[in-house]
């Protein structure tokens, strides 16, 4: 019996052995193949000429036309220039959650803690189109909360919200308040299962509280700080959409416009379905390299990877 033969016999033998597991796991293997792996097929499009009555087969081919018209636009050094700026700007507050867990850790009375858990766990659960509303609101140079101050002493408010060189800081910040606490619930859960008796030894020794900090909580939340670093370099070019589309105005637009908005405008409304499909592509690639690649040096270096 061949290798391949013996293989196939051992892995049906674990599948029937184990089909309950098998038959909970089909629905989400279905799912997974119908929306995730199905449309894969529609990236062709950014090499063809696509015509919605011709199809996805009969459109004819364009090979790479429409990336070179994107690497030649105006708009590819623009966008690009924004993406990266918003994206290395936010990693900026990437330490925050880890910072706040710590903090979260050393509250000893239960009653504060889940008290303090819980105010800035409820930032989570406000939509974005509310979490913007609330920002004009309060930045509006005209009834604001901004614009009342600057008014109190005499002075006429700027417009935040219409400036391209604020855009950023507006949009990092805002996520900082919104996402830090539930962003930190990892963190205090990997803290969470750090074994007691490892403090125990750090008081005998005489360790402070900092001490302990630096030489327990910072070694065992590294595994998973890693991780997620790596998960998020993979979406540097990822910078959301649905926030930066309803901050965006006539005024920002040449500090807001990315590539997840500008793919909105021409793909569906401009109806430019190639060469959309070609930015996307692009932004996938980029993507998908810095994601291997981080992942690779990190396995090198702290032996912490996804894979």
């Amino acid at each position: 019996m061949s290798p391949y033969t013996l293989r196939i016999k051992r892995t049906a033998a674990r599948i029937s052995k184990n089909w309950g597991l098998y038959l909970l796991l089909l629905p989400a293997v279905v799912l997974l193949l119908l929306f995730t792996y199905k449309p894969m097929y529609g990236v062709i499009i950014a090499f063809k000429d696509y015509n919605p009555s011709l199809g996805i087969t009969g459109s004819p081919w364009a090979g790479f036309k429409y990336f070179e018209k994107f690497f030649n636009s105006y708009q590819f050094e623009v966008t690009l220039k924004n993406t990266l700026y918003i994206s290395l700007y936010s990693f900026a507050t990437f330490p925050i959650p880890i910072i706040f867990a710590l903090l979260v850790n050393q509250l000893r009375h239960n009653m504060y803690r889940r008290f303090f858990q819980t105010v800035t766990y409820m930032p989570h659960f406000i939509s974005t189109v509310v979490l913007v509303g609330i920002m004009m609101i309060l930045l509006s140079p005209g009834n604001g909360l901004i614009g009342n101050i600057y008014r109190l002493f005499g002075a006429e408010a700027p417009n935040l919200m219409g400036s391209s060189g604020l855009f950023s800081s507006l949009y990092v910040w805002s996520d900082v308040w919104q996402q830090t606490g539930w962003n930190s619930i990892i963190y205090l859960a990997a803290l969470s299962a750090i074994s007691p008796s490892l403090y125990e030894a750090a008081k005998v020794d005489g360790a402070s509280r900092w001490q302990m900090v630096r030489m327990i909580d910072l070694p065992m939340l590294m595994p998973t700080a890693i991780t997620l670093l790596i998960l998020r370099i993979g979406g540097l070019l990822g910078v959301g959409f649905e926030k930066v589309y309803l901050m965006q105005n006539n005024l920002n637009i040449s500090g807001s416009e990315v590539l997840s908005t500008y793919v909105y405008k021409i793909g569906l409304l401009s109806a430019q379905y190639s060469f959309s499909s070609a930015i996307n592509l692009f932004n996938t690639i980029i993507n998908l390299i810095l994601l291997v690649t981080v992942n690779q040096i990190s396995r090198k270096y702290s032996e912490n990877s996804i894979w």
